[in-house]
């Protein structure tokens, strides 16, 4: 089966540089599956999983957010924040949702709402691709 080079980097560094048979990520409209060959595209992705496979190999990285750039035979995940799926800390996952849901419980006028709901989004988009990583193994 032929292969497409998939490159995964955040503003702090590349967390991931390889070569894959399908790459499956939550696209602005819905999850996108990738072939080699496809079609060009640029979108905005949402906080989720990026799984990247390539024969038996399967490589998840947690992205919170960014933009996907595809062409036929490269695809670039530019992530606000990326993290590979085994670096990711479910305690802390954990802890952030709950101080997001506290914080929009809040009736304090100080309280950044939007804010608010875009960290619980990434919490619990960390604690269900932790979910996917553990259903893997």
């Amino acid at each position: 089966m032929s292969t497409i080079q998939v490159d995964v980097v955040s503003a702090k560094a590349e967390v991931f540089s390889g070569q894959a048979e399908f790459v499956s990520l939550p696209g602005e409209s819905g999850e996108l599956g990738i072939l080699p060959g496809h079609t060009p595209l640029i979108t905005r992705i949402k906080p989720g999983a990026v799984r990247i496979q390539n024969g038996q190999n399967e490589e998840l990285v947690f992205v919170a957010g960014g933009i996907l750039e595809v062409q036929p035979n490269k695809i670039t995940v530019l992530a606000d924040t990326a993290i590979r799926g085994h670096d990711l800390d479910e305690a802390r996952a954990l802890e952030a949702k709950a101080r997001a849901e506290e914080n929009l419980k809040d009736n304090a006028s100080d309280v950044d709402y939007a804010r608010a709901q875009a960290e619980l989004s990434v919490a619990v988009a960390q604690l269900a691709a932790l979910a996917k990583l553990r259903k893997k193994q």
